[in-house]
């Protein structure tokens, strides 16, 4: 499968200062998707503007024509899936059907308090979004869904006309322990990881590469289980939280060798983070520019 090259793009900015022209530039770049950050604030830019995820996106799917949208990621730590149904139907509507959910377990940050409860254990993130994964699946896909759970409950929840994209909204599961690749198997159209986290500081990319081949492998054994074949679901990295962190932008060939080891493990789809001046995500446009215009011809 051919390599794609998508990018995230944060919500900091006003839509009539700079926000709408990000979107409409990656549109004009070639990139297959477009993803945002669906997070009430999120790091360094907390104490600075931010939007909300599906709103960012329905004014993205208006002001553009065929570039895939998404969200990397939502999580349970703030969405109910009987609402998050609702808009996500609607969403995929206004797009004619270009919207790709990437969903995912969520953290300890501020998503995690800002409703005002305490933050969740690793373990019960994995039971909620075991619960919330295939609750959401079968709101998007029936007419009607009535439904009570240990965390989430659904009475008579109406969902027509459903989905454009059929039988729904693909689901891009981000996932690395063995309870969210199972949910990856059944439920994902795609797979999405950051790499190893523990490796982020002081790690090489070396190792990182060998620990994400490890990954794709648990993924693969997930998918056998089911008795799914892997190559059936895409995967993708979301680029910035390995070792390499900003490097691979600070040139076309630097990204094209990244690019390529990554290749060479299954991934398809890389997603780079468009650049955010003064932050971790700071990059030279140009060079990224460059990046999204030239390099999958070298990668062919």
């Amino acid at each position: 499968m051919s390599l794609r090259l998508s990018t995230v793009i944060l919500p900091y900015r006003r839509w009539h200062e700079g926000g709408r022209s990000a979107w409409t530039r990656a549109e004009q770049l070639g990139f297959h998707t477009a993803y945002t950050y669906d997070h009430l604030t999120w790091r360094s830019f907390r104490d600075g503007p931010w939007f909300g995820a599906i709103p960012t996106l329905t004014a993205a799917a208006a002001a553009t024509d065929h570039l895939r949208l998404g969200t990397l990621v939502t999580s349970p730590n703030f969405r109910h899936p009987v609402t998050l149904a609702k808009e996500l139907i609607s969403l995929d509507d206004i797009s004619g059907g270009r919207i790709t959910l990437g969903i995912g377990a969520g953290g300890t940050g501020f998503d995690a308090t800002a409703l005002g409860q305490d933050p969740w254990s690793p373990r019960e993130r994995a039971d909620r979004l075991a619960e919330f994964v295939p609750l959401l699946d079968r709101l998007l896909t029936e007419d009607s869904v009535s439904y009570e759970g240990d965390f989430y409950s659904a009475h008579e929840a109406y969902n027509i006309p459903g989905c454009v994209q059929r039988p729904r909204l693909p689901f891009a599961v981000a996932a690395t322990g063995p309870r969210g690749l199972k949910l990856a198997a059944r439920y994902g159209q795609a797979w999405v990881t950051t790499g190893d986290p523990k490796l982020y500081e002081n790690g090489t990319p070396e190792e990182s590469v060998k620990a994400l081949r490890g990954q794709t492998e648990k993924l693969a054994d997930a998918c056998a289980a089911l008795g799914r074949d892997v190559a059936g679901l895409d995967k993708i990295l979301l680029t910035g939280f390995t070792p390499d962190r900003g490097r691979p932008l600070e040139s076309l060939d630097a990204f094209v060798d990244f690019a390529g080891r990554h290749q060479e493990l299954g991934f398809t789809e890389i997603v780079l983070h468009w650049p955010v001046p003064d932050s971790d995500f700071a990059a030279d446009e140009k060079v990224f520019e460059q990046i999204a215009m030239e390099a999958l011809a070298q990668l062919d």
